[in-house]
């Protein structure tokens, strides 16, 4: 017997777009369904039922057309789909009963028409499809059970499966009715003698999903996994598994995955019970969750437990609690309580149990991060916690929103493995050959020979403004498109282009200003590199001309790197390219292997030294393949690495030069605000080593040496 049923209903399902192994792929609307009863004790069969569906959107692919043969007459005039479940379930339950049968289990060809039609359809639409739907048995599976010998479940098909025990193909030639008859003459067939078979291979469907944790030991199938591209930021895992309605996800099976700033990306991972599942999952491919449709690829058991992992036994704790809803709160004083956020939510959102129900997010040295995650007991109650959104709690307004387990996680995870201070590993100083000009850096000139793109999509690259600029590309310097970042180091909209010539920067501020890209259309203003630096230190530049910027410093061309330190022109290597984060404390010294008297501290190159000087840019982004690094941002080395570089390049020049001294090194600071005094300097060199009697000139800061300020933005030491 089927799951001890005493019927079978053999079930079959047509849509408006693409059937039979493709049924469901292309999101058509079912317009057949056909079905017939099968007595399991008295191998009797009933009548032959056949329904047509109206869809919303009355139209038919020339493929259904083909395959089927109906038009689209035949459903114009038909009842929509909850109607016509509603007539499939009282006639079916009439007709067991009048059978003196109590239950019944679907029989279906394939797992399509349940798994990637019927429930897809019903989520979309807001029904509540019948118990009946949510367990059935595959004919191609029992049959393989029945006749192992027989080709794998894949390659089956009915006229096959017939064949293989001799009988004849059915001749009815209306679709559905040919189906649902050879499904009818085979399950006959295989439950007589000398097969005997019992209908046992029952399979569900889930009624829910069912969130829970996952341990970063636990192995997973990579077989089982995929990834969702384009979902939007609110969705939770209860959406995304809607999405997925008719495939069974695993318990905990929805990670949700976040960017650097912790926000989500739109991405998620989502882990199947077997691979059946996750190779029907991929069927859904591009589509639609609500206006967006959905890109899912696979992915592996590593990238999983990367993100839905966890090792916390406090996480495990709070997340221990089941068929709880989850709600993120982001934004939090730092110093708020557990009674405070209690009392933010109110009475009409009690937490469960109480202070146990909350979870703060924190450093690894205890500081509060702003973050916390909720649990609360039923639907009502999350709703009631999402309606204070945005509402204030001290002088901060509070996000809030749906959140995950496998979230909760992630977001754990990556605050405790923070360091408290970046560190790099020990590793001897070697005199590194630098760049006297970097070769991509715009020389000072106040030729117009530059132009400024403003308001471009925070999306866009290099080459969607090649193709903006069109056929003005081919005036481009090599090297001479550059992306402007914020502070935040993401795209600030605006870029630096650079022209071969003035007239060349002329024609394209001309003929591409106020174009479009992306459904916004782009400035262009013609400018020289001097004009970029005042803009970069924020000073504005339109058709109205060149204002300067609050400050109101002068404006310089930017600095030649290392012009203090007279070695010739020499290409980075790679490691010195890409370097690790700046350091927060001084690295300890380290002897150089090739200069063993001398002890080093050195600072890698990062743009993040200047990411709190209230400036307007912090990156100048050259094009690809140069690292940003490569562009002027590099912190002096001490003197006695320039010394050595020095030496290294000229031996005899350096035992008869005095510009750099030992055991430390003069140097030129360019960029200072007019009211700088001696603290500010000794503030901004914290942590590099210097001696004392060597900064007593620094107050005798004059004239002569103010006229060697440059922009802060082009910073250089």
């Amino acid at each position: 017997m089927a799951s001890h049923s005493d019927t079978l209903v053999v079930f079959f399902g047509a849509t408006a777009g693409a059937n039979g192994g493709k049924l469901g792929s292309d999101e058509r609307e079912i317009i057949l369904l056909v079905w017939q009863i099968v007595d399991l004790h008295e191998k009797k069969v009933g009548k032959l039922h056949k329904c047509f569906v109206k869809p919303d959107t009355l139209e038919l692919t020339d493929q259904c057309k083909e395959e089927t043969g109906l038009t689209l007459e035949d459903v114009v005039n038909a009842e929509p789909l909850d109607k016509v479940l509603q007539q499939f379930q009282q006639s079916v339950s009439s007709e067991v009963k009048d059978l003196g049968r109590s239950s019944y289990t679907l029989l279906v060809d394939g797992p399509h028409v349940i798994r990637q039609a019927l429930h897809p359809e019903a989520s979309k639409k807001n029904l509540v499809l019948p118990d009946c739907f949510f367990s059935f048995v595959d004919v191609r599976k029992e049959f393989h059970k029945c006749c192992p010998n027989a080709d794998s479940t894949q390659k089956l098909t009915l006229a096959s499966m017939l064949d293989y025990v001799g009988l004849p193909a059915v001749s009815e030639q209306m679709i559905g009715a040919r189906e649902v008859s050879s499904m009818v003459t085979l399950t006959l067939c295989i439950l007589a003698e000398p097969y005997n078979h019992t209908f046992s291979c029952v399979e569900t469907v889930n009624y829910k999903f069912d969130s829970g944790t996952c341990s970063k030991t636990e192995p997973v199938d990579s077989e089982m996994v995929i990834r969702a591209r384009g979902l939007p930021w609110q969705s939770s895992d209860q959406d995304i598994a809607r999405f997925f309605k008719g495939l069974n996800i695993a318990k905990g099976g929805v990670a949700l995955c976040l960017n650097a700033q912790g926000r989500r990306n739109g991405e998620a991972l989502v882990r199947f019970i077997n691979s059946e599942h996750r190779d029907l999952a991929l069927e859904r491919h591009k589509h639609h969750m609500g206006s967006r449709y959905i890109e899912v690829y696979k992915a592996t058991g590593e990238e999983f437990l990367k993100i839905a992992g966890g090792t916390s036994n406090e996480v495990a704790q709070f997340l221990s609690k089941e068929n709880q809803v989850i709600i993120r709160m982001r934004g939090l004083p730092f110093t708020a309580t557990t009674q405070e956020v209690l009392s933010f939510l109110g009475p009409e959102s009690p937490v469960t149990d109480g202070a146990e129900g909350l979870l703060f997010v924190k450093y690894p040295d205890g500081r509060p991060t702003g973050d916390a995650f909720v649990l609360f007991s039923c639907e009502e109650y999350a709703q009631n916690a999402l309606k204070k959104h945005k509402q204030i709690l001290g002088k901060r307004y509070i996000e809030l929103f749906r959140s995950t387990a496998a979230e909760v996680q992630q977001v754990l995870n990556r605050y405790m493995s923070t360091p408290l201070i970046s560190t790099l590993p020990p590793s001897p100083i070697v005199p590194v050959p630098v760049l006297t000009t970097p070769p991509f850096l715009p020389a000072a000139s106040s030729t117009r020979d530059c132009v400024r793109l403003r308001g471009l999509p925070y999306t866009a690259g290099i080459e969607d403004i090649l193709e903006f600029m069109g056929e003005h590309t081919v005036d481009i310097k090599p090297h001479g498109v550059h992306m402007v970042l914020n502070q935040q180091g993401r795209p600030s909209g605006d870029a630096f282009i650079q022209m071969k010539s003035p007239d060349k920067a002329f024609l394209v501020a001309q003929k591409c200003h106020k174009k479009t890209m992306r459904d916004r259309y782009v400035e262009v203003f013609q400018c020289s590199t001097e004009e970029m630096s005042i803009v970069l230190m924020g000073g504005t530049l339109n058709r109205s001309g060149l204002s300067p910027p609050p400050c109101k410093l002068p404006c310089l061309s930017p600095p030649t790197a290392y012009a203090a330190f007279p070695t010739p022109p020499a290409i980075l290597s790679e490691a010195a390219l890409y370097q690790p984060p700046l350091l927060a404390a001084p690295r300890p010294p380290q002897t150089s292997m090739h200069s063993p008297a001398h002890t080093l501290a050195y600072y890698p190159p990062q743009p993040h030294l200047y990411m709190n000087m209230n400036m307007n840019y912090t990156a100048y982004y050259p094009s690809p393949p140069v690292s940003p690094s490569t562009v002027g941002y590099f912190a002096a080395p001490p003197g006695a690495m320039a010394a050595a570089v020095a030496a290294q390049a000229h031996p005899a020049a350096a035992a008869a030069s005095s510009v750099l001294p030992q055991p430390g090194a003069l140097v030129r600071m360019q960029g200072l605000p007019y009211n700088t005094g001696v603290k500010d300097i000794l503030s901004f060199f914290q942590g590099y080593q210097y001696a004392p009697e060597e900064y007593s000139g620094m107050v005798q800061m004059n004239e002569q040496a103010r006229s060697l300020i440059q922009p802060k933005e082009w910073l250089c030491l």
